[in-house]
């Protein structure tokens, strides 16, 4: 991140953090008046919750900081190259869709509400499902508009699976992930004239090592309930790192001609 956009970034994701304070200062911080997320059956992470306080996980809802600083890096960087195969309003809306992810993890890991698991759950719907969705534009030679669609009706069918089924939300996840990175590096990279794969390997590298540490976290294995150091937020921040080597490889591809 170059000086000239760091501080434009810094800016944006300072915004967004204090929207999403503002949400949880109108709306709590009696959590107990929503409906639970549904983790709550076994157990939400590792991170024992702060009861009565506006976070009910502190560590696991500050570190989301690293999609809100990633994705507002992003954005505001959609115009600082020409030369690049990936820009326009498409990036604008994958760093945005970061800064989703980041905003909704908040609100699930602060309040552990059920309208919470659900915003935290269609960000990772939104930018997942945009990566499946630019591998098979790619792969495919889609246009803009049959891209456009295709999109709308994957993120539409997720979130409403999402919807009825909450339960099934990871592994809907789990499952789109390892689609889109099939389809892209079987048959979107060949076609990505110009394109730095180690990007791409390094993203994938990083949310594999995240992955085992939410497991760890998940299942307790490694666990420190009132420690400020908690492997959920150590995910998130791998997460974040992840989707910043995903926009480096889509960067690198050179345009045609």
């Amino acid at each position: 991140m170059t000086s000239r956009r760091a501080l434009p970034a810094i800016a944006l994701a300072a915004a967004w953090s204090l929207a999403t304070w503002a949400i949880l200062v109108m709306l709590g911080p009696d959590w107990t008046r929503y409906l639970p997320a549904s983790c709550q059956a076994t157990r939400c992470f590792c991170e024992l919750p702060r009861t009565g306080q506006l976070m009910l996980q502190p560590s696991n809802t500050i570190s989301v900081i690293g999609y809100l600083l990633v994705g507002s890096w992003i954005m505001v960087s959609a115009r600082s190259r020409t030369d690049t195969a990936f820009q326009g309003p498409g990036v604008v809306w994958y760093g945005f869709s970061a800064v989703v992810i980041g905003v909704g993890s908040a609100l699930l890991h602060a309040t552990l509400t059920l309208w919470g698991q659900f915003a935290d759950v269609v960000g990772m719907y939104l930018l997942t499902g945009f990566s499946l969705t630019y591998a098979i534009a790619r792969w495919r030679g889609l246009g803009t508009g049959q891209a456009a669609l295709l999109y709308v009706a994957l993120v539409a069918a997720l979130v409403a699976i999402l919807y009825i089924v909450p339960d099934a939300r990871r592994y809907a996840f789990l499952v789109l992930l390892l689609t889109s990175i099939l389809i892209e590096m079987a048959f979107a990279r060949p076609r990505r004239p110009g394109v730095v794969t180690g990007w791409y390997l390094a993203g994938i590298a990083a949310k594999a090592v995240a992955f085992g540490i939410w497991i760890l976290d998940n299942t307790g294995r490694v666990c420190a309930p009132e420690s400020w150091l908690q492997g959920h937020a150590i995910w998130h921040l791998l997460g974040a790192a992840a989707i910043a080597c995903s926009y480096a490889y889509y960067r690198s591809e050179r345009r045609a001609g």
